[in-house]
């Protein structure tokens, strides 16, 4: 069949259209309008069907709203039609551990490394999906090379000492934390004594209560001091206390992936405990 001079500009005014409606999805993603975002997305996957960045963005604003099974729809399909699209293999290793696939989490993050060699060091989230797996000599490296890209953060030194805790035992885990500076989150310093074995339980709770915060603030401080000490108490091979206070994490929802953490965490100790 022929392809009229009119056809193909219809073609190519169609596939135009259908980049600035892509455009137009990620300006309003990063507004935070992401229904909007998964409007334009979708009609930009009707305009062109073979677009894998339509296809991608509309997976970020699915996962955006917690509905992690239809991203991860939306990034097989971009990957399918780009295999070289590497920030796809992140976030989609991202919303297979919020499912509680930890195997395709790691395999995800793996081939975004191997597309981005140089985002390994700051790749948190893949240290995190390491101690899930159960590789925790791979993790406690991931979170050492962390070290090159910020040595204020206390939550890096926590999940370094977590999983060097499962190689070495907790008495060595605690004399081989890394040296950080100051982490102005709180209760952060407070974790981090606690980890390394200077500070109580109740420490860190009285600090996250401390100096009147606001409403939203001790929610968050709330929820941080509860999953570390979750992770804490699982360090000390105590099920129990963890999954007590993991549980109450998740009962503190705050809009970050670490939310995630606890829930996945958490749900890891309740099958842990079934099989019992």
């Amino acid at each position: 069949m022929r392809l009229t001079v009119l056809g193909f500009l219809g073609l190519f005014i169609a596939a135009e259209t259908a980049d600035e409606l892509v455009k137009q999805a990620q300006a309003a993603l990063e507004k935070g309008q992401v229904n909007e975002a998964e409007r334009l997305a979708g009609k930009a996957i009707e305009q062109e069907p073979k677009s894998a960045r339509a296809r991608y963005v509309r997976a970020l604003t699915r996962a955006a709203k917690g509905k992690h099974e239809e991203a991860v729809g939306d990034f097989d399909k971009a990957i399918e039609l780009d295999g070289k699209l590497a920030e796809a293999y992140d976030f989609r290793g991202s919303e297979y551990f919020k499912l509680g696939k930890i195997k395709e989490s790691l395999a995800d993050f793996d081939k975004f490394l191997e597309l981005r060699p140089e985002a390994k060091n700051g790749h948190w989230r893949r240290g995190i999906t390491l101690y899930y797996a159960g590789k925790f000599e791979e993790g406690r490296k991931q979170f050492e090379g962390y070290e090159k890209v910020d040595t204020n953060d206390v939550e890096n030194a926590a999940w370094h000492y977590l999983c060097n805790a499962r190689v070495v035992g907790v008495e060595r885990a605690r004399s081989e934390m890394l040296k950080i500076g100051k982490d102005r989150r709180v209760p952060m310093m407070e974790v981090y004594a606690l980890c390394a074995g200077k500070a109580k339980p109740a420490d860190v709770l009285a600090a996250a209560r401390a100096g009147d915060p606001g409403e939203a603030d001790l929610k968050r401080r709330l929820f941080y001091a509860h999953l570390y000490l979750g992770l804490y108490y699982e360090s000390l091979g105590d099920a129990q206390r963890a999954l007590r206070h993991l549980t109450t994490a998740t009962e503190h929802r705050i809009g970050h992936y670490m939310w995630d953490v606890a829930r996945v965490g958490r749900n890891t100790l309740l099958r842990a405990s079934t099989k019992k």
